[in-house]
């Protein structure tokens, strides 16, 4: 464990982050979840630049995980945060079981798994916060996160270097979607090398989310609600 990590969380959540690490190293390499050449760097490469996240995520928040995998960087915010709420949405369900069992297992009360897709939630629940690692271009990651996002919510993502090139690709769905001017931020100085790279994208006015609501005719709201019903959620 680096010193790092006594930085990053606090006393009474380290216990925690080292036991989902150890986690990590063992059940999540065995039912690959992690590749075995990761298993030696995964205080660096995966928890401690997940966990930083949380400097950009409001006190007591609501937070989504959309492509949680094994609970980067979601299970990890939980860990570090107990103050906020985290929803975990994953669609494999391997991936959902060892969410599920690492949530029992460290009891962890403010977190829930959902098995599915990030639009069974579409027109169902929205959060103050909306996060991802490694799901997607910022293009689509847009059109799955925008309409989880509340009012004065924001997504909040993960993302590598090539950040801005992926801004501007993301041009029409930004204005179509009637979303804020992205802001890029790196977090994590001192803790973290190098540091992780956030963008974030909020509403640019919250009373005109732009998020295409008329495409969820009768039909479409009623498979929604059938998916929300029959989706597992822990």
């Amino acid at each position: 464990m680096p010193e790092a990590a006594r930085r990053v969380f606090a006393s009474e959540r380290l216990p925690l982050a080292v036991r989902y690490t150890e986690l990590l190293a063992t059940e999540g390499v065995v039912r690959g979840l992690i590749g075995p050449r990761e298993a030696p760097r995964l205080w660096d490469r995966h928890v401690l630049n997940s966990a930083v996240v949380g400097e950009a995520i409001p006190d007591g928040s609501s937070v989504c995980d959309i492509g949680s995998g094994a609970g980067l960087p979601g299970l990890v915010l939980a860990i570090a945060r107990p103050d906020t709420t985290v929803t975990l949405v994953e669609p494999l369900l391997r991936r959902t079981t060892f969410l599920e069992e690492v949530v029992d297992e460290l009891g962890l009360s403010h977190v829930r798994v959902v098995r599915g897709r990030a639009e069974v939630l579409h027109g169902v629940e929205t959060f103050d916060v909306v996060t991802s690692r490694a799901v997607a271009p910022l293009e689509r990651l847009l059109t799955w996160s925008m309409p989880l996002v509340a009012p004065h919510g924001a997504l909040v993502a993960m993302k590598g270097r090539s950040i801005a090139e992926e801004i501007e690709t993301a041009a029409p769905v930004l204005a179509r979607y009637r979303c804020g001017t992205p802001e890029v931020s790196e977090v994590g100085a001192g803790m973290v090398d190098p540091q992780t790279t956030l963008v974030r994208v909020p509403w640019a006015d919250p009373a005109q989310i732009g998020w295409p609501l008329a495409v969820g005719t009768r039909a479409g709201s009623q498979r929604r609600r059938r998916r929300s019903a029959q989706r597992k959620v822990k």
